[in-house]
């Protein structure tokens, strides 16, 4: 069966040529054996991590030099999906040669990084990016089981979701290096987010102490400030976005309708986490006119998408 017939072609195209190749010839799958060990004068390490929710699986193997802490030989078993068996073999190919404190620095980011055919480019579409998030945390569960130590006592970091695993150094990371702009995007990079979904915003099924709607609010404006410029609309209170509507409404919709003899007043505005619903009332020449509900709403939707693309007009 052509592997179109099983996913979009369009899919595929969103992969680089390592994910590819990784994903049919891993370099770095097969196990390591008591006896292997033994033969290499390290001594043997097996972790174990799952995600239940997806039903992927991975288990590490390492041969680890006791004298020097450095890894000597690194091996995978996969249970998931080719994305899962390609980010898996990057990620026992990063661990080689490393000492197990150097291992537990390698993230998911560096994971997806080390994929890409070109630095610029994502080495797979974003719905799939939760895969490498797994290959971090077994390594994580590896250098715990090497240590003898509980494997939360290496959780350096905040972790934001609970059922993806997701840290908030990852989220932010995430969110900087590919310049995403709404919650969906932070999901489909992170994986955060996609399960219980109690993470997102307040209101959830259980209270969290961080949201990805405040992480993101947060980081926007964070790197707005870093590069001098001007506050994004995704980053700004509810208080400074309503600002930011009547300025347009003053300064480009309301001289326009005014000078057919019409105008507009807002009415209501619905500040969502993912979007913002904009009540309008028109007066004037407006009230009666029969492009009110067409080109002239379609003019204010436009003029207000400018600061933000998921803004709705309504009239009431």
């Amino acid at each position: 069966m052509a592997k179109n017939s099983l996913v979009g072609g369009s899919l595929w195209d969103n992969y680089s040529d390592i994910v590819s190749d990784r994903m049919n010839n891993p370099k770095h799958m097969g196990s390591l054996t008591e006896e292997d060990a033994k033969q290499m004068g390290g001594k043997l390490i097996v972790a174990d991590f799952g995600a239940e929710s997806c039903g992927d699986a991975v288990r590490l193997f390492w041969i680890v030099n006791e004298d020097t802490d450095v890894i000597i030989s690194s091996k995978f078993k996969s249970f998931g999906c080719g994305t899962a068996i390609a980010s898996s073999d990057t990620m026992a190919e990063l661990c080689l040669g490393k000492t197990v404190d150097e291992a537990l620095k390698i993230t998911n980011i560096d994971v997806e990084f080390a994929m890409r055919d070109n630095p610029d480019i994502p080495a797979v579409p974003p719905q799939k990016m939760h895969c490498s998030v797994m290959a971090y945390d077994v390594i994580k569960q590896a250098a715990a089981n090497y240590k003898g130590v509980e494997f939360a006592t290496l959780e350096d970091q905040e972790i934001v979701c609970e059922c993806a695993r997701v840290s908030m150094s990852t989220i932010k990371d995430a969110i900087r290096i590919n310049n995403l702009t709404t919650v969906e995007e932070i999901t489909q990079y992170t994986k955060a987010g996609a399960f219980c979904k109690s993470c997102i915003k307040p209101g959830g099924h259980e209270k969290k102490e961080h949201y990805l709607v405040d992480i993101l609010r947060d980081t926007l404006a964070e790197m707005a400030k870093e590069k001098g410029g001007e506050e994004s609309y995704a980053s700004m209170s509810n208080y400074k976005k309503t600002l930011a509507l009547e300025k347009v409404f003053d300064g480009e919709i309301r001289p326009l309708l005014v000078r057919d003899g019409g105008n507009v007043e807002i009415d209501d505005i619905y500040f969502d986490p993912d979007y913002t619903l904009v009540s309008i009332k028109y007066q004037g020449a407006c009230a009666g006119c029969a492009s009110s509900g067409t080109g002239t709403l379609q003019f204010i939707q436009s003029a207000l998408r400018e600061l933000d693309e998921d803004i709705t007009v309504r009239m009431v």
